[in-house]
């Protein structure tokens, strides 16, 4: 559930803010015997005020306990800095285990090595980074064959043709230029989509709230938006929405429930599903066999299909996890 002020901008999303509070207590009530006894897995991700987020860390979470571990969630909030601040933190817990949604393709490397270094080994999920054979495992969504299959929706809602914004997420974030590219290896095929504009919204939802207000301004004959999350997809939506353009064809990715009401209700097209529900628990059990054995038995990295959501499909949505 969002809530929006009275010029259409949201102002806090309360279901991510009350599961942030719920990881927040349990990361904080680690037991004392937790630390250094053979059984702390420490959980790190971006934002917890983002639901996709919150599952990253919530199924980790789950499946480590289910396990037998303890568990330690953190948030570096993008912040690489903040996130090697974390990785000290982790440390000095002696966590067995780092699952990692990381703040920077480059930018983490020597947060890895650093975890590496003390014995903990790395399980990254949702983002790579740009360096092999520093963490265990690199579990990520494919990215490129989920932005391929958005644009083809995308393709499809707008009849092979129209005026079209991207909105890119934040572009130090791999993931970033990844789905741009399989954006545009379908769209450029058609001569008659044109790209009036292209903007990072740095996946946040109020920053592409009002990069689509501006853009409006500039092109009021927008058709459609195609945007790298769900979140700026909802941002746009949102500002179509209160400019009364109701027939702009919207797209984004990653399968959030808000996403998934928004294509029910008709004020979005289509969004792609992360499964970063089965990623996160792959993560977790890779750990679990990697400190039993030494070995996952499995490559470093490893690709998960996306599914993409429309009407036809939305009702078996839900926490980023898709129904049969």
């Amino acid at each position: 559930m969002a809530l929006w002020d009275k010029g259409g901008r949201r102002t806090v999303k309360l279901y991510a803010l009350l599961g942030a509070a719920s990881l927040a207590v349990s990361a904080a009530v680690v037991p004392a015997q937790a630390q250094g006894d053979g059984k702390l897995i420490a959980i790190i991700t971006a934002s917890l005020n983002n639901p996709f987020f919150v599952q990253v860390a919530g199924a980790a979470s789950a499946e480590a306990k289910k396990l037998g571990y303890t568990t330690l969630v953190l948030s570096h909030d993008d912040d690489a800095t903040r996130q090697n601040q974390e990785i000290d933190n982790v440390i000095a817990r002696k966590a067995v285990a780092l699952i990692l949604d990381n703040a920077g393709a480059d930018a983490s490397i020597a947060a890895v090595e650093k975890a590496k270094a003390a014995g903990i080994p790395s399980f990254l999920v949702d983002r790579e980074i740009n360096k092999g054979g520093v963490a265990v495992a690199q579990i990520v969504s494919n990215n490129y064959q989920g932005a391929t299959l958005g644009a083809q929706e995308f393709v499809r809602a707008l009849g092979e043709k129209g005026r079209y914004v991207e909105l890119v997420g934040r572009e130090a974030d791999t993931n970033a230029g990844v789905r741009s590219k399989g954006y545009h290896d379908v769209l450029d095929q058609y001569p008659d989509l044109k790209m009036v504009d292209r903007q990072s919204a740095n996946w946040i939802q109020t920053e592409a709230y009002t990069k689509t207000e501006s853009i409006l301004q500039a092109h009021p004959d927008l058709e459609g938006v195609i945007a790298g999350n769900d979140t700026m997809a909802l941002g746009a939506s949102a500002a179509l929405q209160a400019a009364g353009k109701t027939k702009v064809v919207v797209v984004g990715l990653d399968g959030s429930n808000d996403a998934r009401d928004a294509v029910e209700s008709g004020k979005m097209d289509a969004t792609v599903l992360q499964p970063i529900a089965q990623i996160a628990t792959m993560a977790v059990d890779e750990a679990d066999q990697f400190l039993r054995t030494g070995s996952t038995g499995k490559p470093e990295k490893q690709l998960v299909d996306c599914v993409l959501i429309t009407k036809a499909n939305a009702s078996k949505l839900n926490n980023f996890t898709l129904a049969p």
